[in-house]
């Protein structure tokens, strides 16, 4: 479904990503671990176009790597950002309908399918999203990403700051997404629950893959565990 070779990422004269070798298939979870600046939200953001960026990035069989973002979203791809970035000023249902913007004409459609899958949001549809709780914020966000019915999501570090028994409803969300014939692309601290579900697994260092293969098997590996794991 998607691909990216020697993906490098420039924040003005500093190189955030070294040369990035990637690859997503068809209805996987593939997760990007890796510790704070090794690369992770880098990986994401030169995918989609959000900063400066060299190499090759392929989107169905087509070369996006020049392509403008929101091109990029109209073709199936979007990103949850990390920080959620919601609109505060605006109610939850007018945060959905923003994220429906390249898709109007479905718009109520989607929202109830939002509201399907996050029922908290549809009891609290007309509150300001500025004062939902922080896992309630993480929510809205990831519906609002949904609402331009994506076929590859990007997941920027979905769990931080939540309560583990948010963390549970999230990642049960997230796999129901994968049922529902989404491909999941997880950048997530939570290297243990990411492996969990994920089918494989990158982990980066200082912009660059130091390993990478079927999930269980970077979970099982001493340096990993040692690194990332606590263990």
């Amino acid at each position: 479904m998607l691909s990216a070779h020697e993906l490098k990422v420039f924040y003005g004269v500093i190189q955030g990503l070294k040369g990035v070798d990637i690859e997503i298939n068809d209805r996987e979870i593939v997760t990007l671990i890796g510790s704070n600046g090794a690369g992770k939200t880098s990986t994401l953001n030169g995918i989609i176009n959000l900063v400066r960026s060299t190499g090759t990035v392929n989107f169905l069989n087509e070369d996006i790597s020049r392509s403008q973002t929101h091109h990029i979203v109209r073709k199936g791809l979007a990103l949850v950002p990390e920080g959620r970035k919601i609109f505060t000023n605006l109610t939850i249902e007018e945060n959905l309908r923003m994220g429906a913007y390249n898709n109007l004409a479905n718009f109520t459609h989607l929202r109830d399918r939002m509201f399907t899958l996050f029922p908290r949001l549809k009891e609290r549809r007309k509150q300001m999203a500025g004062t939902m709780s922080g896992g309630e914020q993480q929510m809205l966000a990831i519906a609002r990403a949904l609402m331009s019915e994506p076929v590859l999501l990007m997941l920027d570090e979905p769990s931080l700051g939540l309560a583990p028994k948010v963390v549970g409803e999230l990642f049960t969300i997230i796999r129901q997404l994968r049922e529902e014939n989404i491909t999941i692309l997880l950048v997530e601290q939570n290297a243990t629950a990411a492996l969990t579900i994920a089918d494989r697994a990158y982990v980066l260092e200082n912009g660059k893959i130091v390993l990478s293969g079927a999930a269980q098997e970077v979970l099982a590996n001493p340096e990993v565990k040692k690194m990332y794991l606590g263990g």
